[in-house]
C-alpha cells in the first residue's frame, strides 16, 4: 500500500512500477508487457523521473565506492543476459539508454537513430539492481517518489 498523502498519479506510477518489477522477477513476458504498457499510459515525464531516480539510488547502493565504466558495462551485460532468456524482444540499446538517462547522459547526438522506449528496460535495471543491492524494489519506489516530492517542494533561493 502506498501513502495516502501521495497524489493519485504518484500512487498509479508506484503501482505500475512495482507490478512491472514483479513480472520481471518471475520472468513473466505477458505480464511484463502488460504492466509496462500500463506504465506507457501514465505521464511519461513523471514515470521517467521516478524510474531514473530508482535506478540511480540502486546504483549508488550497489556501488557505494563509486561507479566505474567497468561497473556500468557489467550491469548492462548482466541485465541483457538475465532478461534476454525470457524476453526475446529485448533491445539492448534500450537498456543502455535507460541506464544513460538515469545517469544524466544525453544521447541526443544522433537524431536519426530509432529509439526504443527505455522505460521497460529501466524496470529490468531496477529488478537486477535491487537484487545486487540487496534491497526491496517497493522501498526503492517509495524512497524515489518521496525524494521527488521533497525536491519539488524545496524553495529556490
Amino acid at each position: 500500500m502506498w501513502p495516502s498523502d501521495w497524489p493519485s498519479s504518484a500512487r498509479a506510477i508506484a503501482t505500475a512500477v512495482e507490478g512491472a518489477v514483479t513480472a520481471a522477477r518471475s520472468a513473466d513476458e505477458p505480464g511484463f508487457d502488460a504492466t509496462t504498457a500500463d506504465l506507457a499510459e501514465l505521464p511519461a515525464d513523471q514515470v521517467t523521473a521516478v524510474l531514473a531516480a530508482i535506478v540511480r539510488e540502486l546504483l549508488e547502493t550497489a556501488h557505494p565506492d563509486g561507479l566505474t565504466g567497468d561497473d556500468v558495462g557489467a550491469v548492462l551485460a548482466a541485465v541483457v543476459r538475465r532478461s534476454a532468456v525470457w524476453l526475446p524482444h529485448l533491445d539492448g540499446a534500450a537498456v543502455f539508454s535507460a541506464l544513460a538517462g538515469a545517469l544524466g547522459i544525453d544521447e541526443s547526438e544522433d537524431p536519426e537513430r530509432e529509439r526504443t522506449d527505455p522505460r521497460p528496460a529501466a524496470v529490468l535495471l531496477i529488478d537486477y539492481l535491487a537484487d545486487l543491492a540487496g534491497t526491496s524494489p517497493h522501498e526503492s519506489v517509495q524512497r524515489a517518489i518521496n525524494e521527488i516530492a521533497r525536491a519539488e517542494t524545496v524553495e529556490m533561493p
